[in-house]
């Protein structure tokens, strides 16, 4: 038997017992405080959205200083990054364009992922505020919103996306719907 094969034995047997004898003494279990924390979804019904508001003028700005080098300056996709606007009444042709504007159903899905995941190289580095803007931005170029629009925890699940009722209930029974 070589080295290797015998060593790798070894560390595999001592991993078995390891995690057979359940204590490994690793970690702690979260405090209540630290779990909510850590409790960032946001619901359609905008359950979940933090205090704040945002216009489109403040998200024109920060989208111009921290978006436009990947999504275009007006949301027409840049390089290997597709377009974010644009695309309205595609979704059933031979091209379909898949956009904020064209396929996502709920505002509130916007804010999350922009809060989330952008900016790409620094994900989260939005404060609630820059996303409230950047989102009302983005909605804005995909004509949903005026361009004097405010939104905020309370405004931003009234918004009516142009593919809601694009989209149909998963009917299979080990699914559920979360709407918090």
């Amino acid at each position: 038997m070589s080295r290797f094969l015998l060593l790798s034995c070894l560390l595999l047997t001592a991993l078995i017992v390891l995690a057979q004898s359940g204590k490994h003494n690793l970690g702690r279990v979260p405090t209540p405080e630290e779990l909510q924390a850590r409790d960032i979804s946001v619901f359609p019904t905008g359950a979940g959205l933090p205090p704040g508001e945002g216009s489109v003028k403040e998200g024109r700005k920060i989208y111009a200083a921290r978006c436009a080098s990947c999504h275009g300056e007006h949301g027409e996709g840049h390089r290997e990054n597709s377009p974010i606007a644009g695309g309205l009444g595609t979704l059933k042709s031979d091209a379909p364009l898949i956009t904020v504007g064209s396929y996502w159903p709920y505002a509130t899905t916007v804010w999350d992922y922009i809060n989330r995941a952008m900016p790409y190289q620094e994900p989260g580095s939005l404060t609630p505020r820059e996303v409230y803007s950047v989102t009302a931005y983005v909605l804005y170029l995909n004509g949903i919103v005026s361009e004097n629009e405010v939104l905020n925890a309370k405004s931003l699940p009234k918004v009516k996306m142009p593919n809601r009722d694009g989209f149909v209930p998963d009917p299979r029974p080990d699914t559920r719907t979360l709407t918090r």
